[in-house]
């Protein structure tokens, strides 16, 4: 029997934002915050048709929200720094997000809930996506990176320049927290954790899109039994979303 559905929203500002890697400004992660909050996103009236509980977790949004009682506070700063020349956190601000992460799905399971769905907002996300799946799965960026937030080819262009000189800045790196604290956002992180803990809890786990599924992958490399407790809702269009879930050997409903 599943009990009490939850969705967790977790969202977070990246730092490589400011290299242009996407149609957005970074501006609209914290508009969407609030926008999950006033009940006016897709995500609303998906959960409210379905009987889901919804949670939105501020995981790193470059803003100061005030009087939301209905967001997690999990901030670790302000957005993550720029990985085009450092690492988008420091040992401390990684550990940090894995003990949120953890203790966000904990309480939610202490209400009774063994079902929990991940999703995700931070514009420039899907850039730290790509860039933990190409470490992971060893694939150039040229598999990883699409069009995130709709870039048209010029703009995939640059994106996939900026993704490269990336990684040529930071070499090699073999390590799965490593490889998180060099390029992930506080959200994926958080998400990561969070599906490692639901799996500790016996929680079914959804996976909904490309950054949940990246996040996922990083999880599945710490833990590869979270796969028996894991179901993934849907393919997206993005480049990478199609490799990544044929690695996993894995299905979207």
């Amino acid at each position: 029997i599943l009990e009490n559905p939850t969705i967790v929203i977790f969202a977070g500002d990246h730092g490589i934002a400011e290299e242009g890697v996407s149609n957005y400004p970074q501006d609209v992660t914290y508009q969407m915050v609030k926008n999950f909050l006033n009940g006016g996103a897709a995500i609303n009236v998906f959960s409210k048709t379905n009987n889901l509980n919804l949670i939105i977790v501020d995981s790193g949004v470059n803003h100061d929200f005030v009087n939301s009682k209905n967001l997690v506070n999990a901030k670790i700063s302000k957005g993550t720094k720029n990985f085009i020349n450092q690492k988008s956190m420091n040992e401390s601000e990684l550990e940090s997000c894995f003990a949120f992460g953890k203790e966000i799905v904990g309480e939610i399971h202490k209400k009774g809930c063994n079902i929990i769905g991940f999703g995700e907002m931070g514009i420039g996300n899907t850039s730290s996506a790509s860039m933990i799946m190409s470490y992971i799965l060893d694939l150039p960026l040229e598999e990883c990176v699409g069009t995130g937030t709709g870039l048209n080819n010029k703009n995939l262009i640059k994106k996939l320049s900026v993704l490269k000189k990336s990684k040529e800045f930071h070499g090699t790196i073999d390590e799965i927290k490593k490889i998180l604290q060099t390029y992930a956002g506080f959200e994926i992180v958080q998400m990561c954790a969070g599906m490692l803990e639901a799996y500790e809890k016996n929680m079914v786990i959804l996976i909904d899109g490309f950054i949940s599924s990246s996040a996922f992958l990083a999880a599945q490399k710490i833990n590869s039994k979270i796969s028996d407790n894991a179901f993934f809702c849907h393919q997206s269009s993005e480049t990478g979303h199609s490799k990544l879930l044929k690695h996993l050997d894995a299905s979207p409903i």
